[in-house]
């Protein structure tokens, strides 16, 4: 009920600012940890028994540092939210912004999220507040993302024409920023990103006339216009964000069977808070985008996972593979979406078990396949 509470808050303090924001937030810490849940149904089959009967032993995860097993699925949307910029930040290195396949990616964060809602919707509780931000996000999304692709269709296309030298200073200057809020994001919440000062590089720093004279102001207005909106929606969604949320925790939690001789100094940011006397190891590691390093680096050592964030159960895992590559078996694909900008690329997400992961990032480290993301609840 308090999480129900506070993220009506949240989007209350948003409609009364007039203002969503379509950019991702970071999961936000719960005020309460779910308690631990069986595994999705749609995996049930591809669970075995032992596994199964870890999930229902003792939890050693502190209850400070459990979360939801839904959120394995439900923070998907939100980090389609960095995979979308992601790849519009590669693009725009090489192509002008209004090539960007804006509508089909308003497609595949609403078809992300119905296939996450329909794996945890049936074995998990009903999470209120994550849906009610996934929603949030989603229609803003939709809205900037519209909004994106009529100017850069209509006005960027026509001002695109009068280019005779290439891109102009304004336009690497988008594509630098593009990737550098990317890599912000991987990190920090985006309204962390300080969108002041690229606006301040954009007037003080590039030239106003030169070559393609039309497409340079053209940017500097589009420029102009998206750093500074999205300043002022960082500023008021931060104000809400605070007011709703406690902050989120900047760490996992995870249950290893061993930690191998002097792999701490490998991962400096490994914390041990409990060594038992079967040898296996409570630690903390860091969440979000490091979390891929940290427990890819475990699973290449052979360490195994018995619990991640208190869970034991499923854990969703996506990977960017070639059009024609095939799951092992074992592997569960709960969807896949094609990278639009790049043909014969897909994203894949897979539905394996913690007990498992080591074993499936293996797997993903073979030729024509990468990690994406863990989506570490």
């Amino acid at each position: 009920m308090k999480r129900i509470v506070r993220a009506l808050r949240f989007l209350t303090a948003m409609l009364m600012m007039g203002v969503v924001a379509a950019q991702p937030s970071q999961p936000q810490q719960q005020p309460q940890p779910q308690p631990q849940q069986q595994p999705q149904q749609q995996a049930r089959q591809e669970v075995p028994q032992q596994v199964k009967q870890q999930s229902q032993q003792k939890v050693l995860t502190p209850k400070e540092h459990q979360r939801g097993t839904e959120q394995t699925f439900l923070t998907f949307p939100e980090w389609y939210l960095v995979h979308s910029p992601a790849e519009y930040a590669v693009f725009v290195q090489q192509h002008n912004p209004d090539g960007f396949p804006f509508w089909g990616h308003i497609g595949q964060f609403w078809s992300g999220y119905r296939a996450v809602h329909q794996a945890s919707k049936d074995d998990y509780p009903f999470n209120a507040g994550y849906h009610v931000m996934i929603m949030v996000i989603g229609i803003s999304t939709t809205v900037e993302y519209a909004m994106r692709s009529a100017y850069e269709t209509l006005i960027g296309r026509l001002s695109g024409l009068t280019q005779s030298s290439g891109m102009t200073d304004e336009d690497r200057l988008g594509a630098k920023v593009a990737q550098e809020y990317v890599d912000f994001i991987r990190v920090l919440p985006w309204y962390e990103f300080d969108f002041v000062k690229p606006l301040m590089t954009l007037w003080t720093a590039t030239d106003y006339w030169g070559g393609s004279p039309l497409r340079k102001w053209e940017r500097r207005y589009a420029l102009t216009t998206e750093y500074g909106i999205k300043a002022v929606y960082a500023w008021l969604i931060k104000l809400a964000t605070k007011a709703a949320y406690d902050d989120a925790l900047l760490v996992t939690a995870v249950l290893i069977d061993r930690l191998p001789a002097g792999l701490e100094r490998a991962l400096p940011d490994l914390r041990v808070l409990t060594r038992y006397p079967d040898g296996a190891v409570l630690a903390l590691v860091p969440r979000y985008e490091a979390f891929k390093v940290y427990a890819a680096r475990l699973a290449q050592e052979g360490v195994q996972f018995r619990e991640i964030a208190g869970n034991s159960g499923v854990i969703l895992v996506s990977a960017l593979v070639p059009q024609e590559w095939q799951a092992s078996p074992g592997d569960k694909i709960l969807f896949a979406q094609p990278i639009i900008t790049r043909p014969g690329e897909k994203r894949v997400a897979l539905v394996t078990t913690v007990p498992a992961l080591p074993a499936a990032l293996q797997r993903l480290r073979l030729p024509g396949a990468m990690l994406e993301h863990i989506y570490d609840y």
